[in-house]
């Protein structure tokens, strides 16, 4: 079986969430991260690892009593880009798949990550697992390690939908039975 990761991009600066970072905003009696947490770890992804990078000593503090692996993204001022990158680049060598998840969407669960998990695979050529609900894509997204390198190299505040859309052909659309994936909370 093919070993799968999951990564939560949890480095924003949250300024369109006012003064506190609004990963630590109580939402359903827990901080706003630890809802992307809690279905991670439960999901079936053989690793979890947590890009911090703003306010990253209170964000890590929230996260010491789940076992996980934070990395901190000291460049998260450049952008969502910066932190996908520190993501993959502390991916071991045997990890074949990662799934990148915004920290600031609490409605998914673990059966919502496992079944973007599950899609994954190479030789049905579905390298891109892209969730849909009520025909439309949203978050989060499975990626082959076949394109890590790719988005290494991507810049600035943006994530890598520019790849899904060169690569249509890998893409492969994961109906989901809820809108959680359109769900995030930014203000």
């Amino acid at each position: 079986m093919p070993a799968k990761a999951i990564i939560i991009l949890a480095a924003g600066m949250s300024r369109r969430a006012g003064a506190q970072n609004k990963l630590l905003r109580e939402y359903k009696g827990k901080p706003l991260v630890v809802h992307c947490l809690e279905a991670a770890q439960s999901s079936s992804a053989d690793l979890v690892i947590v890009v911090t990078g703003y306010e990253a000593h209170l964000i890590e503090s929230v996260l010491a009593p789940f076992a996980i692996r934070a990395v901190h993204n000291p460049d998260y001022a450049q952008g969502m880009s910066s932190s996908l990158q520190a993501g993959l680049s502390a991916l071991p060598e045997q990890i074949d798949a990662a799934l990148i998840c915004l920290a600031d969407m609490p409605g998914l669960c673990a059966t919502d990550l496992d079944r973007l998990l599950e899609a994954h695979n190479r030789e049905e050529g579905a390298l891109i697992c892209v969730p849909v609900f009520a025909g439309r894509r949203g978050n989060p997204v499975l990626w082959d390690r076949y394109f890590f390198s790719q988005m290494q190299a991507l810049k600035g505040d943006q994530g890598a939908r520019g790849l899904i859309l060169r690569h249509e052909n890998y893409v492969r659309e994961v109906e989901m039975d809820n809108n959680a994936i359109h769900f995030d909370i930014d203000r």
